[in-house]
């Protein structure tokens, strides 16, 4: 059970958590099978995701990582042939969700599991396991809302032999009620450091300044702590003009990020690559025009734009008849 969770009126009757309780010890799954036999490749790319590379998981007599217990029993997306409604879980399992829904508990999180090994699971066991519903909590409230811990237990068994044991926690509850009234969402701040500070302090001032290396003259952008052209340490700055066009651009759908949007809704914003006419590149937002309206070679102007009372920002704004 989640230690952060309380009990919600613990002294008051809960009519629904008695039709709850009464689901504990029902099937969830019975008789069922893996989709796949216990396989090297399923292996080997679990291994890669969680950068695995202990020996006992590769080449002849390897064994699966204890930890993909559940791995072999998913069901994925596709609907399941073996259950009448295609989800592979029981009409009992199905009937607690239904019940919970139905009160209004319609939010759902897993919370934890716990795992038992029996025996190493190798490259061609059949995998065939049952579940119950193990328990029902009373009603608990917690940061996200009230709602009812929902504990199942599979037992895995590999070609017919106890394999291990998984329980599997999930908390079904109602939503917090937040407020309506939102506060305008903040740009994300810049991380200023000892090498980009001086870019800042200019920006601060209105200025947008290069790095110049004082030993071949490249001009650098952002800035770095040494030049890429001879390695050379020292250097002083120059300040751009101002004047540049968009060398690309890309038109941001997805995710929403209303702080990006000019609108403030998290619709589609334009965020471009502006060469500078000094030959250095800066990446920003071009404003002036709709984000569908931006392209390649369009010319652009530089000036600071206030995000909010801690933030200001250089942006590019599309020159007229551009």
């Amino acid at each position: 059970m989640n230690p952060g969770a309380q009990d919600a009126r613990a002294d008051a009757p809960d009519p629904l958590y008695e039709q709850l309780a009464a689901y504990a010890g029902r099937p969830a799954a019975t008789a069922a099978s893996g989709k796949d036999p216990v396989n090297a490749p399923m292996i080997r790319h679990w291994c890669e995701a969680m950068g695995d590379t202990s020996p006992a998981y590769r080449g002849p007599g390897a064994v699966a990582p204890p930890t993909m217990l559940q791995a072999w029993t998913m069901r994925g997306l596709a609907p399941d042939p073996e259950s009448d409604d295609g989800t592979g879980r029981s009409p009992a399992y199905d009937g607690l969700l239904r019940l919970l829904d139905g009160a209004g508990y319609t939010s759902v999180v897993a919370t934890d599991c716990e795992q038992e090994y029996l025996r190493p699971l190798r490259p061609g066991d059949l995998i065939t396991y049952d579940s119950v519903i193990e328990s029902v909590s009373p009603r608990k409230t917690t940061k996200l809302g009230t709602g009812y811990f929902v504990t199942t237990r599979m037992d895995v068994r590999a070609n017919g032999e106890p394999a291990g044991t998984h329980r599997f926690r999930i908390l079904k509850y109602r939503p917090v009620e937040r407020p309506t009234q939102r506060k305008a969402p903040l740009r994300p701040r810049p991380v200023i450091n000892r090498d980009n500070a001086g870019f800042w302090a200019g920006v601060a001032e209105h200025r947008l300044l290069i790095q110049r290396c004082t030993r071949c003259a490249t001009l650098r952008f952002p800035w770095l702590p040494g030049c890429n052209a001879c390695a050379g340490q020292e250097w002083d700055t120059v300040e751009a003009s101002g004047e540049g066009t968009v060398f690309s651009h890309v038109v941001m759908h997805h995710p929403s990020f209303p702080a990006f949007d000019p609108s403030g809704e998290g619709g589609p914003y334009a965020v471009a690559l502006v060469e500078l006419v000094e030959g250095v590149r800066i990446v920003g937002n071009v404003v002036g025009v709709p984000y569908d309206k931006v392209r390649v070679g369009l010319p652009v102007r530089l000036e600071f734009q206030r995000m909010d009372p801690d933030l200001e920002l250089p942006v590019f704004r599309a020159s007229e008849g551009g």
